[in-house]
């Protein structure tokens, strides 16, 4: 936008278009969202009440579940409201400071998450390679450190995406061909270069994507070696059984994630925009929707503490009655 003094200003708002090209299909991609979205709340909120209630999930590996889930909520909650609705009522219009808080919020939330499937892969190194000082090396307090350490490496790297994109004139098109405010799809739209915000994107992507990947690959070569040191095949089963649905949370989230980075940077005109926004949005959608369920199903504790709990809680009300 041109001001009468021939310099650049931001435009007060933005248009989020959805999907393009599938704007008739917007109420029928709706619907898979808001299962997805309500699963993920109820999964989520639900795991974080039983780790809080039943003492035996007191455990640094639960906690760290439990940050997992909280950072799951506030990601998908970010965006899938706004996105539904643009499909439900076509309210696609976000004001210029509210899509830049938008901003901040998504790619931090997903920084602080990788950050704590970090912390759970080196959980798991430390419970497999050194279970008899597991107790003693992953205490209350270093487990609290952690999080804030990881918390806050996740909103400092952010802080800046704001002012880059603040600082750029937008004198084209107001529209983002996107349901929510993404980096890369907001500074598209500016008329100067947009240099610094990538070279800042890609350090970003280096000191937490690559750089928690390689703890968590590290993490895994080591278990893999004190697993397959032990005596028998059934330590050994059991060993690595307590790392399946960790695996399985990192493939959910990162398989997604780096399609959406690299086809944003290098994908240009192979990839259909429409795949890519769906994709950008189960990047945001999945984990919160799936790591509820994976957990439940893979880890013995949880399921035991679910069972636990409605059967005090049947027990409870007949006994009121």
């Amino acid at each position: 936008m041109l001001a009468a003094n021939n310099s650049y200003v931001a435009p007060k708002s933005f248009i989020l278009d959805g999907i393009p090209g599938l704007e008739r299909v917007h109420v029928w991609i709706s619907l898979p969202f808001c299962t997805m979205y309500i699963i993920s709340l109820v999964g989520n909120l639900g795991l974080v009440y039983l780790i809080h209630h039943e003492e035996s999930l007191h455990r640094p590996m639960y906690f760290f579940l439990a940050m997992l889930s909280l950072i799951d909520l506030f990601t998908c909650t970010t965006t899938l409201p706004n996105a539904l609705c643009i499909f439900w009522f076509n309210l696609k219009e976000i004001n210029f400071n509210a899509c830049l808080v938008q901003m901040f919020f998504v790619h931090g939330f997903t920084g602080v998450e990788s950050g704590v499937l970090m912390l759970m892969a080196l959980d798991r190194y430390v419970a497999i390679c050194y279970p008899l000082r597991y107790a003693t090396i992953l205490t209350n307090s270093i487990i609290a450190k952690a999080g804030l350490a990881t918390f806050l490496r996740g909103v400092l790297l952010m802080i800046p995406f704001p002012f880059l994109v603040k600082r750029l004139p937008f004198c084209q098109s107001n529209i983002i061909s996107h349901t929510y405010c993404d980096h890369m799809s907001v500074v598209k739209l500016s008329c100067a270069s947009i240099k610094v915000n990538v070279i800042y994107g890609l350090m970003v992507a280096l000191l937490i994507g690559v750089f928690d990947i390689c703890c968590i690959s590290v993490s895994y070569t080591m278990i893999l070696r004190a697993v397959v040191n032990l005596s028998s095949a059934d330590a050994q089963q059991k060993a690595f059984s307590t790392c399946t649905a960790h695996l399985s949370a990192i493939v959910i989230t990162y398989v997604p994630a780096f399609f959406t980075f690299f086809t944003h940077r290098f994908g240009g005109h192979t990839i259909p925009p429409s795949l890519h926004i769906i994709v950008a949005n189960l990047y945001l959608l999945l984990p919160p929707t799936l790591n509820p369920i994976v957990y439940g199903v893979k880890t013995k504790q949880i399921r035991d503490s679910v069972i636990k709990l409605f059967r005090g809680e049947k027990g409870a009300s007949i006994q009121d009655d």
